[in-house]
């Protein structure tokens, strides 16, 4: 049996509102580093029961790899208190996955909200209110 959960735009919201720490592997069958980065990612999915390894398939479910800007993969991206903590394109060998995992796990999630709502008031701080900002 799969250890792993297959994420689509209907589970998607649920699995990550009732998990506190999922981990997100966007693929496709065509994807040659993403059949390699699989069966490790599967491992990790073995050795980290109490962890939700979610997988979302690119080609099946478009709009949830649009929602997060996947550019290429295998992506993984990594999802606790429904804040995304780590997102990185490319096959991770088993000892890198196991390391962000680990770090991961030892985020101090108060500080994480701390700083990404300083982040945001100074991104409202630069806005321009007359719209006189820089230029896109």
């Amino acid at each position: 049996m799969s250890s792993t959960v297959e994420l689509t735009k209907e589970n998607f919201d649920q699995t990550v509102t009732d998990n506190d720490f999922v981990l997100i592997d966007f693929w496709a069958s065509w994807c040659g580093p993403c059949k390699q980065f699989g069966p490790v990612y599967e491992k990790a999915a073995e050795a980290n029961p109490d962890l939700v390894f979610g997988k979302i398939d690119t080609e099946a479910q478009p709009e949830l790899a649009q929602a997060f800007g996947i550019q290429s993969i295998p992506t993984l991206m990594i999802v606790r208190d429904q804040v995304a903590v780590f997102a990185q394109p490319g096959a991770l060998p088993e000892a890198a996955l196991d390391d962000v995992i680990g770090q991961a796990r030892n985020l101090d999630m108060d500080e994480v909200r701390q700083s990404i709502a300083q982040a945001e008031a100074q991104g409202r701080q630069g806005a321009q209110p007359d719209g006189s900002g820089p230029a896109e």
